[in-house]
């Protein structure tokens, strides 16, 4: 295995594995309210990611972007969208729903097949049609036999489907564009602090000096898997990325089940199987058909 795999792998690994394991982070700060959560990691991400694209020298690459009404356009959409996912997910991971979250995360690659097919027009093929219409009696199932829809996990696949379409159409880089949209959404949220919350997390912070590390360690926590996964993905092919990708629900979902206990149905639990059934059919046919791709050149 070439070296840069074997870089591509670990960063890969390093980003799902983080990203699975972040609902620890979520609840160690649960002292404070979800918005307060959400205020200070978009505040530290924005800081943070400045910190880094001027470390790196890439600080010149922003305002290109900020000059360009689509590009701006765009990001303020994917803003909204990966508001959304954030803002839910941290809920979730406080109200003993982690659960949804991982569904969600597992449904999310099939959303971005169906978002191909209805927005990019993508043609399915067959085994990829079957995969969704396995995801789509999932859910039925799930509606018909606990009577409710799965709010929590469809708002967290299409929102991030929605982000990846955004991010997709435009092309800007990992950092760049997580600077700018956390830059976007910083007003809002800090109004939202300033007049809404209860700012509880300054009393926190006032009283343990580890409290107000682990706030300011929000920044970190958002950007690095994201770098890692930019640098994972730009060594690696899709197939192995769309197989590595499951890690990170995967460890929400033990988490959610051995660690904090939450109850699994049986309607859940079927939906689930449902779910993985159709992922395998998903990368079984992604890795069919990069078999009889030609190989890239070395």
């Amino acid at each position: 295995m070439r070296s840069e795999t074997v870089k591509g792998l670990l960063f890969a690994l390093g980003a799902y594995g983080c990203w699975g394991f972040i609902p620890l982070y979520f609840k160690a700060m649960a002292a404070i309210s979800e918005g307060e959560i959400f205020v200070h990691r978009i505040f530290w991400s924005v800081l943070f990611t400045a910190f880094l694209l001027v470390l790196i020298g890439r600080w010149k690459h922003v305002w290109p972007h900020l000059k360009t009404p689509r590009t701006l356009l765009v990001l303020c959409a994917s803003a909204i969208f990966i508001a959304i996912n954030w803002i839910v997910f941290i809920w979730a991971s406080n109200n003993n729903r982690l659960l949804d979250t991982s569904l969600g995360y597992y449904i999310n690659p099939l959303i971005n097949v169906l978002f191909g097919l209805v927005f990019l027009g993508e043609k399915l093929r067959p085994w990829q049609w079957l995969a969704v219409a396995l995801a789509t009696l999932a859910v039925l199932l799930q509606i018909i036999t606990l009577g409710k829809l799965p709010v929590i996990s469809l708002t967290l696949a299409f929102a991030f489907g929605f982000y990846g379409l955004m991010r997709k159409i435009i092309k800007v880089g990992a950092l760049e564009g997580l600077f700018i949209e956390t830059l976007l959404l910083l007003p809002p949220t800090l109004m939202y602090f300033l007049f809404f919350s209860e700012k509880l997390s300054f009393v926190q912070a006032g009283n343990n000096f580890w409290f107000a590390l682990a706030l300011i360690a929000a920044g970190p926590i958002t950007s690095i898997p994201l770098l890692l996964f930019a640098a994972g993905v730009s060594r690696l092919n899709y197939s192995t990325i769309g197989f590595i990708q499951y890690l990170a629900p995967s460890i929400v979902f033990f988490l959610a089940i051995f660690w904090f206990k939450e109850p699994l149905v049986w309607q859940m639990a079927l939906t689930f199987i449902l779910i993985w059934t159709a992922l395998v059919i998903y990368s079984f046919d992604g890795w069919r058909r990069s078999r009889t791709l030609p190989a890239p050149p070395e």
